[in-house]
């Protein structure tokens, strides 16, 4: 049986605990891990720049940010950023750095050996070694380990903590201050991580991927083998070509339950946001289509991508939680090669399928109420109310009512944090949010809502994206904070109107 605690990350947390004292050895034994604590809100500000130089290494890569100044409302919530080197690491950090973070870390132990390699990285004045800092934070389960490492953030990032969330609040700063990760970064994040799920080995490898923000989301990956989904796992359950009935038959489904539509080639189906906070990944067939479904209960966003499109020799991917988040984002990943992909871009970014250069194509969801829904396209299908497992949890409403509950950096403070919007890259390739409150009015109305190729309509109660002929362009629904994230360089519709 699939159990649900009550921790602010859905899913059981994996049994592994790091027990550790200032003066003492630590083992990893039984137990459960603390998880992270919300992070809280961010107020809508047009965005301005503000001269604040950021020393830069050349070791840096794969960052959101273009330049070396940072915008005035993320001034504003951090404070100055604090100095960091350029260039490689002295011998002696090297050495502390293996000793903290190194292969030793694979005998579960930590000592006075490691808290002695703590100090002289704190004398370092390299905030990029906070990364590391903040990557075992996550993992720690003991409050006196994880009273050591914020000694370690206090004295490299010159940080004050507001409260108990010691891992959210250093991460928070890093991400807003768009500090650069230290040199080999990534195989000290690998032995961390792999300390909590081994199997995420396969996944920590280079490519075009911003490591730095990846962190652990509480929950093991699911790696179970395709169409063995009814199996119970300690997991985020993905469900693999899912049970479907008729509307008339989803009789266990009220009017006002929200619901993710999509259609292909005619056919209609129906995903109960019930369901897809429990399974959170479907792999599916609609409409002669093969199709994976991811939905992010953090970002608000179902998203439908075609997995049947692919260059020739690669096989379907086959698409899983990892079990990791990156900016409060799902990380999904292919089953068959463990290629890490960009949830929200459908891009390939780890991996044989990296190599490939798999970008999958999107189909519309539309998200709105089962009522509006089914009376728009009778002939619908729905998923089986036994694909819920008998869980209902309306974690919008409860568990992220009241923002983003892991880092999730700056965000751009044109919208707040938690406004609905519908995105979607044009024809040229640029990405585009239309706010989707203004956008229901509008064309409750009966106006017309176009941005170059995209014409926006209502369809089942909710809003999709089509072409001049009305094809579908595969818009969904998200957060702002979310889009914007991923997209900075989005427009935002309707401060930045085409026509309409």
């Amino acid at each position: 049986m699939i159990r649900r605690s009550t921790a602010l990350f859905p899913m059981r947390a994996i049994p592994v605990k790091l027990i550790a004292g200032v003066l003492g050895t630590a083992l990893i034994v039984s137990g459960h891990s603390t998880l992270a604590e919300d992070t809280g809100n961010v107020e809508a500000d047009k965005p301005t720049a503000l001269s604040v130089t950021v020393k830069k290494s050349p070791e840096q890569n794969n960052s959101n940010s273009n330049s070396h100044t940072l915008p005035a409302h993320v001034i504003e919530r951090f404070g100055p950023p604090p100095a960091f080197a350029d260039g490689p690491l002295s011998d002696e950090i090297v050495k502390a750095l293996d000793t903290a973070f190194g292969a030793n870390l694979k005998s579960g132990r930590w000592g006075p050996e490691q808290n002695e390699a703590l100090k002289t990285i704190n004398t370092s004045e390299d905030a990029r070694l906070a990364w590391l800092i903040s990557d075992m934070m996550r993992i720690a389960s003991s409050n006196n380990l994880r009273a050591v490492l914020a000694e370690s953030a206090t004295a490299l990032l010159n940080i004050t903590f507001k409260d108990e969330n010691l891992w959210g609040y250093t991460t928070d700063q890093l991400i807003g201050w768009d500090i650069p990760a230290p040199p080999d970064y990534l195989k000290y994040k690998r032995n961390i991580y792999t300390l909590v799920v081994r199997e995420w080995h396969g996944l920590f490898k280079p490519g075009n991927i911003d490591w730095r923000h990846v962190s652990w989301g509480g929950v093991r990956i699911d790696d179970r083998p395709f169409d063995t989904t009814d199996q119970p796992c300690n997991c985020i359950p993905a469900a693999d070509n899912p049970e479907v009935t008729s509307a008339d038959d989803a009789t266990w489904l009220k009017d006002d339950d929200v619901v993710f539509g999509i259609e292909v080639n005619g056919e209609f189906r129906a995903y109960p946001r019930r369901i897809m906070e429990v399974r959170e990944m479907v792999n599916d067939t609609l409409g002669g289509r093969d199709l994976g479904i991811p939905y992010c209960t953090l970002c608000a966003s179902a998203q439908a991508y075609f997995t049947d499109d692919v260059p020739v020799g690669v096989e379907r991917p086959i698409l899983r939680t990892s079990g990791l988040l990156i900016r409060s984002n799902k990380v999904m990943y292919d089953l068959n090669t463990f290629s890490v992909f960009d949830t929200f871009r459908g891009l390939a970014v780890t991996g044989l399928l990296a190599t490939k250069n798999v970008q999958l194509k999107q189909a519309g969801v539309v998200t709105t109420k089962w009522g509006d829904w089914k009376k728009a396209h009778p002939t619908t299908t729905v998923l089986a109310e036994s694909l819920a497992l008998g869980r209902d949890f309306d974690f919008r409403n409860n568990r992220d009512a009241n923002g983003p509950i892991f880092p999730i950096g700056d965000v751009d403070p044109r919208l707040p944090v938690q406004e609905d919007i519908v995105g979607l890259l044009t024809e040229s390739g640029a990405p585009i949010a239309f706010q989707l409150s203004k956008a229901l009015e509008d064309l409750n109305n009966g106006k017309t809502i176009q941005y170059e190729n995209i014409r926006l309509i209502l369809d089942g109660g909710g809003v999709k994206a089509v072409d001049e002929n009305g094809g579908d362009l595969g818009g969904h629904q998200a957060f702002w904070f979310a889009w914007s994230q991923f997209y900075p360089t989005t427009v935002l519709w309707p401060q930045e109107r085409d026509s309409g």
